[in-house]
């Protein structure tokens, strides 16, 4: 209900958190000039994270040489992160590029990687359209965020 009463949201959200002070409030668990990670604050299950470039820019072919390799050096690192510390039996990882694609913020590229479990689509979400997250967002963000402290992205 949070994301249907914020409406359209004037500019960029990404951006905001990225230059944005405080990490938890924001749930930045990893930044550096070209790329940051961090916990959808409406996530699909626990865990899901958005990998985007630190650079406003609304797609992968704009990335510079430089920006391509910390991309998936992070998302490299956010399996082994969502791995060692959630133990989920899978993962979807996508991006939506415009709005038919369904792009809710169209002009800054991230990427989804969504932790999936044996199990995890119950009759919650089929029959009353709902998702029920076992973990708060807050306790995911602890777990994740100890484990990119003791294990930096190099």
């Amino acid at each position: 209900m949070n994301y249907i009463r914020m409406g359209n949201h004037d500019g960029c959200f990404l951006c905001e958190k990225i230059k944005a002070g405080d990490e938890e409030k924001n749930l930045i668990l990893f930044k550096n000039p070209s790329v940051a990670i961090l916990l959808n604050i409406f996530p699909y299950n626990n865990g899901h994270l958005l990998i985007a470039p630190s650079r406003h820019i609304p797609g992968p072919e704009e990335f510079c040489p430089e920006e391509v390799l910390e991309f998936w050096k992070a998302l490299d690192h956010s399996l082994k992160a969502l791995r060692e510390s959630l133990k989920p039996d899978g993962f979807n990882i996508g991006v939506n590029l415009g709005k038919v694609a369904g792009a809710g913020l169209e002009s800054h590229f991230h990427l989804h990687v969504v932790p999936r479990w044996n199990g995890d689509t119950n009759f919650m979400p089929v029959l009353a359209e709902v998702k029920v997250l076992p973990q708060h967002l807050s306790e995911t963000y602890r777990t994740l965020k100890s484990y990119f402290k003791e294990n930096p992205v190099r």
